[in-house]
């Protein structure tokens, strides 16, 4: 038997024989040290961006409609040109500053609905567009004064499996916090089983990031539970590659190669001058079984039940960030 075909049978499905009620399990309090997680969100924003933010799930930024966010405070408008290809700049209209995100497009051409002006995607009449890119899961707009920092010809993008044998699906939320609060939550392994014991049961923190290099992530061990008693444990690094993502690879078990990329995007603040961060993040499943291939099949039916699941758990994240950032903007944050 292959090392795969060990790993694929030590993790296939299993039945809990004796499931640990949720207060019985041991506590995880004691090696969630506030110190390891500040300094994995120290070092993870001390990486290189390149200026680059998420903007949306290339999906949401469909042939024929225009899409408008607003993305560290500044106002931003994408579309597909004619060919296809990702467009991206400034959401207002140079001209008297209407809404580029209400303009229809014509052939490729994003036409003004105020007077007119058309804008193909290159520099025209005081408009100038931004850089954009499309790595065929999400679209991603390069903002150089907003980032101040050096700017990258492409964002980092970590690994993934490749299209033809996966099945991808991408959830966005919003929260009143900064990218940071919603970093240190997906640093913060220990809290799996606690706050989301619907999904999680069984973790362990087997391995903590000991600086920058190769070894810089956190390693689980953690079964997800399908219903009732049956779970399917695996193995899962969490790493973060830039300052605003954090990416859980499952490397042992159902699923080996699947990827979990979390992206937090700021925003811009609320009426009542809070920050807002999206949480835009993208699930890569694959597996080498041979009925995965239904799956891919069923892609559009999975999808938003994807998506579902993980709205369920960020309805959780999203508390904890914005709990860390109200006790970090007062000075009452423990860690």
């Amino acid at each position: 038997m292959t090392d795969d075909r060990a790993r694929r049978g030590r993790y296939a499905l299993r039945m809990r024989t004796r499931p640990v009620p949720w207060e019985r399990q041991p506590p995880t309090w004691r090696e969630a040290r506030p110190g390891i997680v500040a300094d994995a969100l120290k070092r993870a924003q001390a990486r290189p961006g390149g200026n680059w933010y998420v903007l949306a799930a290339g999906r949401d930024i469909r042939p024929g409609r225009p899409f408008g966010r607003t993305v560290a405070g500044v106002e931003v408008v994408a579309w597909r040109g004619a060919d296809g290809r990702l467009r991206t700049g400034p959401g207002a209209c140079p001209h008297l500053g209407a809404p580029l995100k209400d303009s229809p497009v014509r052939r490729g051409t994003l036409i003004c609905r105020w007077h007119g002006l058309a804008l193909d995607g290159t520099a025209f009449a005081g408009w100038e567009p931004f850089p954009a890119y499309d790595d065929g899961v999400l679209a991603w707009v390069r903002l150089d004064r907003a980032g101040g920092g050096t700017p990258l010809e492409r964002p980092v993008v970590p690994a993934r499996p490749h299209p033809a044998g996966a099945v991808d699906a991408v959830y966005t939320g919003v929260g009143r916090c900064e990218p940071q609060d919603v970093v240190a939550n997906r640093l913060d392994p220990w809290h799996g089983a606690w706050l989301h014991p619907y999904s999680f049961v069984d973790l362990t923190v087997v391995d903590t990031p000991a600086g920058d290099g190769d070894g810089d992530g956190f390693t689980v061990e953690v079964s997800f539970k399908v219903a009732g008693r049956a779970t399917v444990p695996v193995r899962a690094v969490f790493t973060a590659p830039g300052p605003r993502t954090v990416v859980m690879r499952i490397v042992e078990g159902e699923g080996q190669g699947s990827v979990v990329e979390t992206h937090a995007t700021p925003l811009g603040p609320d009426a009542a001058g809070r920050p807002r961060t999206a949480v835009i993040e993208a699930v890569v499943a694959a597996s080498d079984r041979p009925g995965f291939a239904v799956a891919r099949a069923a892609a559009p039916v999975l999808r938003p039940l994807i998506r579902a699941a993980a709205g369920r758990l960020w309805r959780d994240d999203l508390a904890y960030a914005e709990r860390r950032w109200a006790l970090r903007s007062t000075g009452a944050f423990p860690g």
